[in-house]
């Protein structure tokens, strides 16, 4: 039997919580994906336990244990308890009788074997005791020793109990797979995609950006290609292809840039700024995440051509963001043309070096206001809005070396 050893599974709030809900003929252990995640060795995030209890017996037991009981899902068994660790969610044991691709009603139930195989993922349905043994009831550890994403059981029937499953199923080969996806899996998001359409627009964008935050999305985004599955939630990215993926992750490992879920999508999207509105709209985006897009989209592109003066008068008075954004895309292209034998070191070196510059730029104060216009005798209103554009433009070309008496003097120059 595989046993797991983790420092997570010695908390002692974790600890007393699995014995609270683990006497008296009830059972509880912890699933999903922190056992998946330690068995890989990856982090681990949340942890999720199951337990035979009830909810209300759950609730009574976790709060005579000391515990906090919060009903965030009751009527689909979870309890979310909190502790002076961290919070976890405890559900019941259950089995899905009724689903419409979207939504579930379930029937608490027992048995291990039936919450198992409701369950997604082979490598999402394994359980781990206190004492750390695996387990598995679906193949899950074999599945994870080869880097195999499976459906549990039909994958057309997983599917149809909640379409985001297809998502789901890209995104977890994306960060687990390995060699092909799974073709029976494959072949089920291809003849149900269109189900996806009912899903909410936040679920679907959480979904992506979770698969572009893996460590190398470009072979999931090929299948999803493939599988149509891409077109379906991602219409833009159909004419303008995504072959810029992987030279964009092999820049990332090079550079040393995290992973950005919003620049790749920035690769694999047109820089249309119409287009990327109606995608942010459509899917629901944060504002913060809206705003970078189409900031990116508005900022012109940079080349190898243009000079330090002209980029720090563009990071000055444009969106520095927009332009690193612009200027690492430019820089992953042109890496990969000079791997692949197509000269432009000189370019690169040139693009890079720039990068530099836009990483590190840091706007210094301008060392003018209005007042000391008005002082100088300059009427408050248009003509001070279009001095102080002016001065701060003749500032900025000058490298910021202009002081208050020069361009005060300026000023004098100009009323004369």
């Amino acid at each position: 039997m595989t046993k797991i050893d983790a420092d997570w599974l010695e908390a002692p709030s974790l600890q007393s919580l699995l014995a609270a809900l683990s006497s008296d003929g009830e059972e509880a252990r912890v699933v999903g994906g922190a056992v998946r995640n330690t068995i890989l060795g990856h982090p681990v995030t949340d942890i999720d336990i199951a337990t035979t209890t009830l909810p209300e017996e759950t609730t009574r037991r976790v709060e005579a244990a000391g515990f906090k009981a919060v009903p965030t899902g009751f009527e689909h068994g979870t309890v979310t308890v909190v502790t002076p660790e961290r919070p976890y969610e405890v559900t019941t044991l259950r089995k899905d009788i009724e689903t419409d691709g979207r939504r579930a009603v379930v029937h608490f139930g027992r048995d291990w074997q039936a919450d198992a195989e409701r369950r997604d993922f082979t490598i999402n349905a394994l359980y781990a005791t206190a004492a750390g043994e695996v387990v598995d009831l679906v193949g899950g550890t074999a599945d994870i020793e080869s880097r195999t994403l499976r459906f549990i059981g039909d994958a057309e029937t997983r599917i149809r109990e909640d379409y985001l499953r297809i998502l789901r199923f890209f995104r977890f080969f994306a960060w687990y797979g390995a060699g092909r996806p799974d073709a029976l899996g494959i072949r089920a998001s291809a003849r149900l995609k269109d189900g996806m359409q009912g899903l909410s627009a936040e679920r679907v964008w959480a979904e992506l950006k979770k698969l572009l935050a893996a460590p190398d999305p470009s072979r999931a985004l090929l299948w999803m290609r493939q599988a149509g599955v891409l077109t379906q939630v991602l219409p833009e990215s159909e004419r303008w292809g995504i072959d810029t993926i992987h030279p964009l992750v092999a820049a990332e490992a090079a550079f040393g840039w995290p992973a950005d879920p919003l620049l790749r999508l920035a690769a694999i999207v047109p820089p249309d700024a119409a287009r990327l509105a109606e995608l942010a709209n459509r899917l629901r985006f944060s504002n913060a995440d809206r705003d970078r897009l189409l900031a990116y989209a508005h900022a012109e592109p940079v080349d190898a051509g243009v000079t330090e003066a002209s980029l720090t008068a563009r990071l000055y008075f444009g969106d520095r963001q927009a332009i690193v954004d612009r200027l690492r895309l430019a820089v992953a292209a042109g890496r990969a043309k000079a791997e692949a034998g197509g000269g432009a070191l000189e370019e690169l070196a040139a693009l890079t070096h720039r990068l530099s510059m836009a990483e590190g730029f840091k706007a210094p104060a301008f060392p003018l206001s209005g007042e000391d216009l008005r002082k100088a005798g300059v009427t408050p209103g248009p003509q001070m809005g279009r001095m102080l554009d002016k001065l701060k433009r003749d500032w900025v070309e000058s490298g910021f070396v202009l002081g208050p008496e020069a361009l005060l003097a300026e000023v004098a120059t100009k009323k004369e």
